[in-house]
């Protein structure tokens, strides 16, 4: 059933004209400008697409995006898919699985995350360098998931360390500072206690988020390198908690985001 759902998207896709993406990107919370950049061929919503889950939070556009982006031929989700919308783990990732149906040979994930290192700042950018799944789940825990490939995918490392060194070298010649850590994903849409921030900096987790894990896992069972960078929008220090504004998280996202940007620019064009 799985299997047909996913032929049944793909088929609608190819038929619209979206044909061999070489390069997947999903961009995060306030992270959609990068859509400026690209020479775009095909813009879809995702409730035109057969089968394909509807964004339903504010910030996320909901969209589909095929073009030409540094060179190379992208496909871009503009808002993603969490657990806290009530969809489940087959659904969050059912992007990345149609993405990789279509062709993609890489995947580059971005994300906005609250810093749990104290040592890193509002505004700053964290490649992902490992993870911790708070979520309960697997994305690769159902019924005749070894259809799609191996259910018990090897995550010794999860991030290609080869993207990875591309980005830091990249980040060098720009001067943009870039923190290298672990990201926690939790299932949200509450944002942690004082008692859970603590958990977390015991864990030595440096950024927590409510996304990227799931694609992550996908993306290592079907075999395709990825990479995700975090922008971080707040700092959870249990000592000194503040209230959370989620309209001021999404203004450090914007005013962060042309640093993600650069970045992504100039790594398309090498990988």
């Amino acid at each position: 059933m799985k299997q047909e759902q996913l032929n049944e998207t793909v088929a609608f896709l190819k038929a619209v004209g979206i044909t061999q993406p070489s390069i997947g990107i999903v961009l995060g919370t306030g992270l959609g400008k990068l859509v400026d950049e690209i020479s775009i061929e095909k813009e879809i919503a995702y409730s035109e697409i057969p089968n394909f889950p509807q964004a339903t939070v504010e910030f996320h556009s909901g969209k589909l995006i095929y073009g030409e982006f540094s060179g190379k031929k992208v496909l871009v989700m503009a808002g993603r898919f969490h657990m806290y919308e009530g969809y489940n783990l087959w659904e969050v990732t059912y992007g990345i699985r149609t993405m990789h149906a279509l062709g993609i040979q890489q995947l580059l994930v971005s994300n906005a995350a609250g810093a749990i290192n104290l040592t890193y700042q509002k505004g700053d950018l964290m490649l992902i360098e490992d993870h911790l799944n708070l979520q309960g789940g697997s994305p690769i825990a159902f019924k005749g998931a070894n259809t799609f490939g191996p259910i018990f995918t090897d995550m010794l490392v999860p991030y290609s360390k080869e993207i990875n060194q591309k980005i830091k070298t990249i980040a060098t010649a720009e001067n943009i500072q870039l923190h290298e850590g672990v990201y926690a994903s939790v299932v949200g849409p509450q944002l942690e206690t004082r008692a859970e921030y603590r958990m977390l900096q015991i864990l030595e987790v440096d950024a927590v988020g409510m996304s990227t894990v799931p694609e992550v896992i996908v993306a290592k069972q079907l075999n395709v390198p990825c990479a995700a960078i975090s922008v971080l929008t707040d700092e959870c220090d249990p000592k000194n908690l503040q209230p959370v504004d989620i309209a001021e998280i999404i203004a450090i996202a914007g005013k962060a985001e042309p640093k993600l940007i650069r970045i992504f620019k100039e790594l398309v064009k090498i990988i």
